[in-house]
């Protein structure tokens, strides 16, 4: 069996030496095209600001910016906080980064709306206008149910004799004393 398999790999290896592996050329790569450089725009300086006073949601808020179009950007914000402080954002944006100062501005702001008075008086306090029926009481007999009745069960109770057991037939083991002694203790 083992000579059938030297054959059969000699025969596979002279048919796989018959044929060569492909050869590719080597990729040829053309140089990268140059793109053209980035336009160049002129600066764009702009400004804009805006502000809202919603009495009905409270909800007041302003902010205002400008730039120079070098990437230098100024601006402030402010917005009406929960507690009725308001709060100052003064903020700048340029080379060296963006750089705020947060100030608060303690109460003082009064909602410029409140709700008015209702113009209705409240209900007066129930008061049924009957008297409370009057009910007797039931007019039934309580239940009358006997006790059902059970014979006693037809088997008799099982009777058990006590298990005999003899007593063990090996004697107790003696044991003697261990017979290792300590090693004597030396100080260094």
């Amino acid at each position: 069996m083992a000579a059938k398999m030297i054959i059969f790999a000699a025969c596979v290896a002279t048919t796989l030496a018959q044929y060569a592996a492909p050869a590719y050329p080597a990729p040829a790569y053309s140089a990268p095209k140059a793109y053209a450089p980035e336009p160049t725009y002129a600066p764009k300086p702009y400004s804009f600001e805006y502000s809202v006073n919603d009495p009905h949601t409270y909800d007041v808020h302003s902010q205002s910016e400008s730039s120079d179009g070098y990437g230098n950007v100024k601006g402030t914000y402010s917005l009406l906080e929960a507690d009725g402080s308001t709060r100052v954002v003064d903020y700048t944006a340029d080379s060296y980064g963006f750089n705020a100062e947060v100030k608060k501005i303690e109460g003082g702001y009064k909602a410029p709306y409140s709700a008015p008075a209702p113009a209705y008086k409240s209900a007066p306090a129930y008061k049924p206008a009957y008297s409370a029926p009057a009910y007797s009481a039931p007019a039934y007999s309580a239940p009358a149910y006997s006790a059902p009745a059970y014979s006693a069960p037809a088997y008799s109770a099982p009777a058990y004799s006590a298990p005999a057991y003899a007593a063990p037939a090996y004697s107790a083991p003696a044991y003697s004393a261990p017979a290792y002694k300590p090693a004597p203790y030396k100080a260094y």
